[in-house]
């Protein structure tokens, strides 16, 4: 039996990295609005700061204080939930002021002191798969996290490294997470992100979105996690893997058609 699901698809979408207020507020409005037409369970998503960047010199965000602060305007202004990664322990307890779910970044799934952190809170934990773990090796994370008092957990699939700078999904990891009880939210856009693969950043494909992401609804995905742009070409951050606000309307339409066509709770 799943836990903690909401009686609408869950949705968590916005820019990679906090690049600016203005930039914030129109993701935000944009997504609001998809998510009110559409009755979704909705979080809107950005980093206070990216620390896993492949250059020194890479965008990573506005910074903590700054951040936090933005978020908690957008929450203000759009009447919105809120999520965002924390990447050391004690940003867990201060980000939890403001934010609505904290999310645990891929490369530190597996590290104990930061879930523990975060599960303290009492905040829903969204911890994304490392590109290196096994799908039911989630378990450990799960337990973990469970053993800290966290009890609305959601596993994250964002792909699996194949050889070097690329990343494939296995659907199967889908109902195989699944399994752990907790529900399993499809990172579409990480999914096709080439890691390292540009010059001092990480490369992507946004044209396999789509399919990754209807694909992902098949196989039983509980919820959706897209980073969205005004304009991903000119994004700080995660640009090639990116979606388009302009797309993410007919994005979440097709996913309910799937989900609706398959018998699965819109």
């Amino acid at each position: 039996m799943l836990t903690d699901m909401a009686d609408h698809m869950l949705l968590l979408a916005g820019p990679c990295s906090m690049e600016s207020r203005e930039v914030c507020f129109e993701a935000a409005e944009a997504m609001c609005a998809v998510a009110e037409e559409h009755g979704l369970d909705y979080y809107y998503k950005t980093s206070f700061d990216k620390a896993n960047r492949t250059s020194l010199s890479s965008w990573r965000g506005l910074g903590m204080e700054r951040g936090l602060e933005v978020l908690a305007e957008v929450k203000e202004r759009f009447g919105c939930k809120v999520v965002t990664d924390i990447h050391e322990p004690w940003q867990a307890e201060r980000a939890a002021e403001v934010v609505d779910m904290l999310q645990i970044p891929a490369f530190l799934s597996r590290q104990t002191d930061l879930l523990v952190a975060a599960a303290k809170t009492g905040l829903p934990v969204n911890v994304k798969k490392a590109q290196f773990m096994a799908p039911l090796d989630m378990r450990h994370v799960v337990g973990k996290l469970e053993e800290a008092g966290c009890e609305r957990i959601y596993l994250c699939e964002r792909g699996a490294c194949l050889g070097y700078n690329n990343l494939v999904v296995d659907m199967r990891s889908i109902p195989e997470m699944r399994s752990l009880g907790h529900p399993v939210v499809f990172d579409a856009t990480h999914s096709v992100q080439r890691p390292s693969a540009g010059d001092g950043v990480s490369g992507g494909d946004r044209t396999m979105v789509r399919t990754l992401a209807l694909a992902a609804a098949a196989a039983g995905a509980d919820g959706f996690f897209f980073e969205t742009h005004p304009n991903p070409d000119k994004a700080l951050c995660d640009g090639p893997n990116m979606l388009p606000l302009s797309e993410m309307d007919r994005m979440v339409t097709d996913i309910l058609a799937v989900r609706a066509a398959l018998g699965y709770e819109s």
